[in-house]
């Protein structure tokens, strides 16, 4: 009896000391995807740092712009960061790796209403290829493997219009280092062409309403006269804002409550930390990326 007694008040006490240490957040970690250079990745995100210091009254936000999509992702999953916004397919390798290390809280939503993207292949203007079936025996570029328009939507999707696997139809394939150094490399000639990702919404010549084209249009780093579209995918979930899940609920609820509010409350911020334009944020779901999920385990496994 006195051992059972002993246990249980032991239980009670790591339960308790678990609760207070989940409320005492005194350091708030988030993590910036790689695929934009860092310079630019930080400046977007310090509104949104100096906003949730003061919303968690935490003593210090930290950010931290990885090299790439698996530097979020392995932070993520080691519990060195508490917020990050995922492509889906990054999401889904979290997912299958610890499907209760994140929890999804939000998405964006684009300026028509709908809650997803597109990806896009693009090759210089002046190349002389001008359609898909151009580039059969020519190089392309991918942005990252754990991208969801940068890899994984297009190496599933693509075999259905080419009508053979990519790597059969295409002479060779690599990855550029992230979306904006992608299309960089796509107009060095690194690679014929690459895939980015876009809303779909609105004009190509403008680089779209969201997504990479639009931001490099909007930091001059691209004309959009220098490409060309020559391929665009079915529709693509967007991906999830998430919160490590061991956090406390009080401080998951005062985050998820600020994000739905920001695109009013700082229209500026909301559109520094987004790239373009957006509609605002929707509640999202597991459930939301199912599709994804299977089709990154089906593809590379995790």
């Amino acid at each position: 009896m006195f051992r059972k007694m002993l246990f249980g008040a032991v239980s009670i006490v790591a339960m308790a000391m678990g609760a207070v240490q989940a409320q005492d957040l005194k350091e708030f970690r988030v993590g910036i995807l790689g695929g934009e250079n860092e310079a630019d990745r930080l400046r977007n995100y310090q509104c949104f740092a100096d906003h949730i210091k003061e919303v968690l009254g935490v003593e210090k936000v930290s950010l931290f712009p990885a090299a790439d999509y698996d530097g979020v992702i392995q932070g993520l999953l080691g519990g060195t960061l508490d917020y990050a916004e995922l492509g889906a397919s990054a999401y889904a390798k979290i997912y299958l790796e610890n499907k209760d290390a994140v929890e999804p809280i939000l998405t964006t939503v684009q300026t028509d209403g709908s809650t997803g993207y597109h990806s896009v292949m693009v090759a210089r203007a002046d190349s002389g290829i001008k359609t898909l079936a151009d580039m059969k025996g020519k190089k392309l570029g991918f942005a990252d493997p754990d991208s969801t328009s940068g890899y994984l939507i297009p190496v599933t999707s693509l075999p259905k219009d080419i009508g053979m696997d990519v790597k059969s139809y295409f002479a060779s394939t690599g990855f550029g280092g992230g979306h904006e150094q992608l299309v960089l490399e796509v107009l060095k000639g690194t690679f014929d062409a690459g895939t980015t990702w876009a809303s779909g919404v609105g004009d190509f010549k403008d680089g779209y309403s969201s997504g990479n084209l639009r931001k490099m249009v909007d930091k001059g780093v691209l004309k959009m006269d220098d490409l060309v579209e020559l391929w665009q995918s079915p529709m693509i979930p967007n991906g999830p804002l998430v919160l490590r899940a061991s956090i406390d609920a009080g401080a998951k609820q005062k985050v998820t409550d600020f994000l739905t509010k920001l695109p009013e409350t700082d229209p500026a911020c909301f559109s520094a930390i987004q790239g373009g334009d957006f509609k605002g944020y929707s509640p999202v779901t597991p459930e939301f990326y199912q599709a994804i999920i299977d089709a990154r385990k089906a593809k590379i496994g995790s």
